[in-house]
């Protein structure tokens, strides 16, 4: 029988590993501010890499750029290698690609309007129930119009159609009130200006593409940078729900592995849930449960472990955690939450060492043998391989330069779309009655067919339908589009196929 991998973390009473067959049981590195938490993502992300897993990692601080640079094993670096007993310790840098939701400091990453759905855009725009509620109604007229919202401009004309014709929408759909679309009209606005117009455009990232080894067999370390993106908390919280979403549908099962296909890292991680509505929360947690079944891995790092709902935190079997603060009662029964938390040791109290752990130590448990948890440990971490600390905009921009998705998402796409061609097609029927109109008018009055001669219309025939009212509302309002496939994921409240 082939021996299971290990992912070394360190030294205890005995080396401290991650197997790597329940790499995809998720995980958590918390601790307070200073206490080593980056350098200990750092050395996770270099471990998972040099087993061929590749990793996407959100880098708030922009201090995990480093790891694209080989470090140095001088000083204390390479005295805390020997202090771990860690063998043939060796500066090495890793295969990166960088992302930046703002196309700045990296690759584009981008999705629709469509693709996001209505409950993750609620969440962004801070709708309440009542506005959110009318965010469905578009979605659902768009949906049976076949209509694609790839971007803010959709959705905002998709918002004046719905103002326009409340009443005949009211009928099928439900009420629309002007005063719930002018709100979320203000807010599109607003998170227009928050950067997420460059978001929301094409083309869309594949989440596929982030499945990818180097021609060494290393995992691709895919860092989005967030310094910026996170200065809008919650278009960085909902950018990492859609991305969690869009691996869960895309990817098919695969049933537990001898290692994972990809691992998430998401710092700063109460961002995706401070304040989320409790449908999304319920979404989140399903989604968590039943990823690891496409072999995905997903760590979320925190200086608060109470930050993470106990939904998800309890799936959470791999955890790393550095020294908490207890200054205050609220403090206080944090550190005693957490030490609970453990599979007790009985060498020593995990409440107490919690508020004395160094710089770099941790107290650790992972998953053994029928994934049950470990022994809690103390822990003294190893070193990285890769620079801690920054890489230069030239060290990052070399990096880029070899990209292998060089070209691939940087230009953005405005292709033909459904509604051109509804403004065509609208153009067309006003061409033709306007060429019957300047025939009729040609013929002497005298010569007319009594049968042309207009009539009265119905008061049936005056009203419009719901799919013509659309039609002529959306080519007054609408510009070039991309018209496709109308699909949203889990989060996204709609189940479809690809």
């Amino acid at each position: 029988m082939q021996s299971e991998s290990q992912l070394f973390l360190g030294m205890g009473d005995s080396p401290v590993s991650f197997n790597l067959r329940y790499a995809n049981r998720h995980g958590l590195i918390s601790g307070a501010t200073g206490t080593g938490k980056t350098v200990t993502l750092q050395c996770l992300v270099e471990s998972f890499s040099s087993e061929g897993v590749p990793v996407f990692l959100a880098d708030v601080k922009g201090d995990l750029s480093g790891l694209c640079v080989a470090g140095s094993t001088d000083g204390k670096l390479g005295e805390r290698a020997s202090a771990v007993g860690l063998q043939s310790y060796v500066a090495e840098a890793f295969p990166t690609v960088f992302w930046d939701v703002h196309g700045k400091t990296g690759h584009p990453v981008r999705t629709t309007i469509s693709e996001m759905g209505p409950l993750l855009l609620s969440r962004l725009m801070e709708l309440n129930d009542t506005q959110a509620g009318v965010l469905e109604v578009i979605f659902a007229v768009a949906d049976d119009q076949g209509l694609a919202l790839l971007d803010l401009d959709d959705l905002r004309a998709m918002l004046a159609f719905a103002q326009e014709h409340r009443n005949d929408l009211a009928k099928d759909y439900g009420a629309v009130s002007p005063a719930s679309v002018a709100a979320i009209l203000r807010k599109l606005l607003v998170l227009e200006r928050s950067g997420a117009d460059q978001f929301f455009a094409e083309p869309a990232l594949e989440v596929t593409d982030l499945i990818r080894t180097d021609r060494y067999g290393k995992g691709m370390v895919h860092i989005l940078q967030a310094r910026e993106l996170a200065e809008s908390p919650r278009l960085y919280g909902t950018v990492l729900l859609w991305l969690l979403s869009e691996l869960f549908e895309d990817l098919p099962e695969v049933g537990d592995q001898d290692r994972p296909r990809l691992v998430l890292i998401f710092d700063e991680a109460h961002m995706m849930f401070d304040n989320a509505p409790r449908a999304l929360l319920e979404k989140t947690e399903q989604v968590v449960r039943l990823i690891r079944s496409k072999g995905v891995g997903v760590y979320f790092v925190t200086q608060n472990p109470l930050d993470i709902p106990s939904g998800v935190a309890g799936q959470l079997g791999n955890r790393i955690q550095h020294a908490l603060r207890a200054f205050t009662a609220t403090d206080r029964k944090a550190v005693k939450a957490v030490a609970q938390s453990f599979r007790d040791n009985p060498n020593f109290d995990a409440e107490q060492v919690l508020t004395e752990l160094g710089l770099g130590e941790a107290l650790v448990t992972t998953l053994e043998k029928k994934g049950t948890p470990t022994v809690v440990q103390r822990t003294l971490l190893r070193p990285p391989c890769s620079r801690i600390g920054v890489a230069t905009a030239e060290e990052q921009a070399t990096v880029q330069k070899f990209s292998p998705y060089a070209g691939r998402y940087d230009t953005p796409i405005n292709r033909e779309s459904a509604f051109e061609i509804l403004n065509a097609r609208a153009q067309e029927a006003a061409d033709e009655a306007a060429r019957a109109e300047a025939k009729q008018q040609q013929q002497p009055a005298g010569r007319r067919p009594a049968s042309r001669m207009p009539r009265p219309a119905s008061r049936k025939s005056n009203r419009q339908g719901i799919g013509e009212t659309m039609m002529k509302s959306v080519v007054r309002s609408i510009g070039s589009r991309l018209g496709r496939e109308i699909v949203r994921g889990i989060l996204g409240s709609i189940f479809k196929g690809r």
